[in-house]
């Protein structure tokens, strides 16, 4: 049931994402009754279809290319903390940066400490050790609020969330 509600909000997120409204239909408002009943969304809780629909509006306007070149190039209102890219509802803007020290590669749950007091998390169980010396990183944003980390001279990247 968890698969098809994914699948389902995927499919939703994708169809969403290429509309040019400014304005959010939820998922009641754009299904019929019978897609809604057979995808199996009427057995969620109200909250549930809430917090559903609520995460398809906010990844949906993450993923409006027109939302976020006015975001990115909207004036950062004195006061305001810019050093948030990486949470939720945050600006979704590369991360270049070092690992300071020896670098031994991921290995499920990494944590990676970043010279511009940043810290991530891989989110992946996958290991890749790879051995080098005070590496930069590149963390890129990717689909659906995910983040991917890529090391210099490494042939591979690995998902990663921040947590600091």
């Amino acid at each position: 049931m968890r698969s098809l509600t994914f699948a389902f909000a995927t499919l939703a997120f994708s169809t969403f994402a290429f509309a040019q409204s400014q304005s959010f239909s939820s998922l009641e408002e754009r299904m019929t009754a019978k897609d809604f009943r057979e995808a199996g969304l009427d057995k969620l809780s109200d909250e549930e279809l809430r917090t559903l629909n609520a995460w398809i509006e906010r990844n949906v306007r993450l993923a409006d290319p027109a939302l976020a070149a006015q975001a990115a190039a909207a004036p950062v209102a004195p006061g305001v903390n810019t050093d948030t890219v990486g949470f939720e509802n945050a600006r979704r803007d590369k991360v270049v940066s070092r690992i300071n020290g020896t670098f031994k590669g991921w290995f499920g749950k990494t944590e990676f400490v970043l010279d511009n007091g940043q810290v991530w998390q891989q989110t992946e169980e996958d290991r890749f050790p790879f051995t080098a010396e005070s590496p930069e990183v590149t963390i890129t944003p990717g689909a659906f609020g995910s983040w991917r980390l890529k090391v210099e001279g490494a042939n591979r990247s690995t998902l990663v969330k921040r947590i600091r």
